[in-house]
């Protein structure tokens, strides 16, 4: 399900784009009885941080800057203390806060009025990065709350009692509760995940050299290899890069 939200404090400018919303639904295909697409409208900046401070996420977020207390750049940056995924669409009718609005990651910068042709494009354009962004991302509840990572950024993992520990490849360290069997469950099908011992699972994009004893990571971390496992982790490994049409040299 994608999940969209709208903020203005202008009632039939939130009117307007709810009447956008139902139109750019109906034409696509989607609907909300078939859970395929849900939308939340909301008429202050402090309504919705309240929702989203109880943990409502959003795919998507049309926020307009100029409002009656908060502005939505201050806005904005709350949001991204929960959740640094949501896809952020300004409207407003003045300029003068486009270049604040990529501060916070903003997906888009829309001056008002906006069409429904424009419309269209934005929400076909973010629907579009939602779905490629959860084909390669898994979702985390960590201590600092819910996290979306990007799978082709996970350089391994690792799991210590019931934590799983995903290390990523600028250094980051996520800590989750849960099993490695049922994480490999979900990342063994893809190509470029190996399991090389029952407590660590790897991304091979990011290995750097196999030894007898150990593979060392770009990180220069070392991940352990079990007694007589060596020669079935290089064919795999050799096999991924071949697949991948990768050069090397024996």
């Amino acid at each position: 399900m994608i999940k969209t939200a709208f903020c203005d404090d202008d009632l039939s400018a939130l009117t307007d784009i709810h009447r956008l919303f139902d139109r750019y639904q109906s034409n696509r295909g989607y609907s909300t009885h078939n859970q395929t697409m849900q939308a939340a409208f909301f008429c202050s900046s402090l309504e919705l941080l309240v929702e989203i401070e109880k943990g409502a996420r959003f795919d998507i977020l049309f926020l307009d800057i100029i409002m009656a207390g908060e502005n939505g750049i201050n806005t904005a940056k709350e949001i991204r203390q929960y959740d640094k995924e949501v896809r952020i669409i300004f409207l407003t009718s003045s300029t003068e806060y486009a270049v604040q609005s990529y501060g916070v990651g903003a997906f888009y910068y829309q001056v008002k009025p906006i069409k429904e042709e424009r419309f269209f494009r934005l929400m076909d354009s973010a629907v579009s990065e939602c779905k490629r962004a959860r084909e390669r991302g898994m979702i985390l509840r960590c201590k600092s709350g819910i996290t979306r990572i990007d799978l082709d950024r996970l350089e391994y993992c690792e799991v210590i009692g019931r934590t799983l520990l995903f290390h990523m490849e600028n250094k980051t360290v996520l800590e989750s509760t849960g099993s490695m069997d049922e994480l490999w469950s979900h990342l063994g099908q893809y190509e470029r995940f190996l399991r090389p011992h029952r407590s660590f699972l790897i991304n091979m994009e990011y290995v750097q050299s196999i030894s007898y004893r150990a593979m060392v990571m770009d990180s220069l971390d070392k991940i352990p290899i079990p007694h007589g496992k060596c020669s079935e982790i290089k064919s795999r490994y050799l096999e991924y890069v071949c697949n991948r049409e990768q050069i090397f040299v024996s």
